[in-house]
């Protein structure tokens, strides 16, 4: 049996593993399922449909798994679906999708700190950090191990690249390439994300081939030169050229919707 504290409210349609911890004034909606090892401290909200993996956290006010804030949503059943191992800190808000052809995802073991957000319809992968005040706008698509930092505000529909890092405050308007740091208002690409690569076990053959690639497709802006020739020359480097990291940059850059981040 959960242990459910005697102020909290929980809809009769939960379904909760049995070791799973339900804290002083939290509010548990309508068929939401928490799997081993959940732990919600005091004062959580949680709203459903929503499923959610083993051992993750929530802490006081966050509310995760309420209605999509898009105007569109019409009261249809729709969907949150996160992994496990995720800690969602104080005030951290994640929203259901809008229609119930789609899910708001959010992978395994996240970090939202205070304030985050994700909107309706985002999909996040696993080992990101969330900054206070971050925010993603509906449809996102963020990748695996990307930071995005405090008070930074990223547009519907954009992408996030694996390994990427966006700066504090930073405005994204457009796709981060993986692997890059961009920060500013307008944002820009600063680098390679050197450190975060590093503490993650890149070969350094590996850095040395995103370092040339960043010189090669976002150091000089004005040079005149298409950026699709651009992408070729890199391609077409005998050292780094066939680097399986390339290869997923400018895959992500060929596919990008939106234009990227320069």
């Amino acid at each position: 049996m959960a242990e459910i504290h005697p102020t909290a409210i929980v809809d009769s349609t939960c379904e909760s593993a049995d070791d799973v911890k339900i804290g002083p004034y939290c509010v548990v909606g309508p068929h939401v399922k928490l799997d081993s090892g959940c732990v919600l401290h005091n004062n959580v909200v949680i709203g459903g449909p929503s499923t959610f993996g083993k051992n993750n956290e929530f802490y006081p006010f966050c509310t995760i798994g309420t209605k999509t804030q898009d105007l569109k949503y019409a009261g249809e059943p729709t969907f949150l679906e996160v992994g496990e191992g995720n800690v969602f800190r104080e005030y951290c808000n994640i929203n259901r999708s809008t229609t119930p052809e789609l899910k708001t995802v959010i992978g395994s073991y996240n970090n939202f700190l205070i304030h985050s957000h994700c909107g309706h319809e985002c999909h996040v992968g696993d080992y990101n950090i969330f900054s206070g005040y971050a925010a993603c706008a509906g449809h996102c698509e963020v990748g695996n191990w990307v930071i995005v930092s405090g008070c930074a505000g990223v547009h519907q529909f954009v992408r996030i690249g694996d390994h990427a890092m966006v700066g504090g405050y930073a405005r994204i308007v457009q796709d981060v390439a993986p692997y890059t740091i961009v920060e500013g208002s307008p944002a820009a690409v600063r680098a390679i994300n050197t450190i975060g690569l590093t503490r993650r076990g890149f070969a350094e053959d590996d850095i040395r081939a995103l370092k040339f690639a960043y010189r090669k497709l976002f150091l000089y802006k004005d040079t005149g030169v298409k950026m699709e020739d651009k992408i070729a020359e890199v391609l077409a480097d005998e050292k780094f050229g066939s680097n399986p990291h390339i290869t997923y940059l400018v895959d992500f850059l060929r596919s990008s919707q939106r234009g990227f981040i320069h």
